[in-house]
């Protein structure tokens, strides 16, 4: 099984203008949705004068947490074709927001959902799209005697350390990747004093 996903790196802003009515789109990396409501809310106070705030994102290793909002639009007119783009590019962990000016002339159900599907796609075809790799964070707790052994292994597995304390008593928050994590385990398992508690996979 893969233990990598592709992601966006950076934010962006689209435009796609039909018959009077501006879609401007913004796609933005996210992890949870907490940081998706904290963005939408923010774009509805900056752009307060807008009719609809229609959006669609993926979170979850496999994008496996999704949502679309048509916003007041007609049902799948707005956040499936936005949902389509994200999909569409094996994206994962990405948020699209596409704000809409009305400009006073009705586009109709298929002219809805190719302006929405246009602004999504200007702003993603902007990103640049990164692979990530699943990693198992740890947190190793040692004694003084054996932090060589730790750092040595650390060393050789090309381990990020994230966060680290040496006294008497000694720890370390390391990362690990997905495919790593068996290995690593029955490794730092063969150390004296080493206890391994699992923080969390990200």
């Amino acid at each position: 099984m893969s233990d990598t996903y592709l992601t966006i790196s950076n934010r962006t802003k689209g435009l796609y203008k039909e018959k009077g009515s501006k879609f401007i789109s913004h796609a933005f990396p996210v992890k949870s949705d907490v940081e998706v409501k904290d963005i939408i809310s923010q774009l509805r106070k900056d752009q307060y004068d807008a009719r609809h705030h229609c959006y669609a994102y993926t979170l979850g290793f496999k994008g496996e947490i999704w949502r679309a909002n048509d916003d007041g639009e007609p049902s799948g007119t707005a956040g499936k074709p936005i949902y389509g783009q994200i999909v569409a590019r094996s994206l994962t962990n990405t948020l699209v927001v596409v704000t809409r000016y009305f400009g006073g002339t009705k586009l109709g159900t298929s002219g809805l959902i190719n302006a929405y599907r246009t602004a999504a796609t200007d702003a993603l075809d902007k990103c640049a799209i990164i692979e990530r790799t699943i990693n198992n964070v740890y947190n190793i707790s040692f004694s003084y005697l054996v932090m060589n052994d730790i750092m040595k292994l650390a060393k050789e597995m090309n381990l990020n350390i994230l966060n680290q304390h040496f006294d008497n008593g000694c720890w370390i928050e390391i990362g690990v990747r997905e495919r790593d994590t068996d290995f690593f385990l029955k490794r730092v398992g063969k150390i004296e004093s080493v206890v391994t508690n699992h923080l969390r996979t990200e």
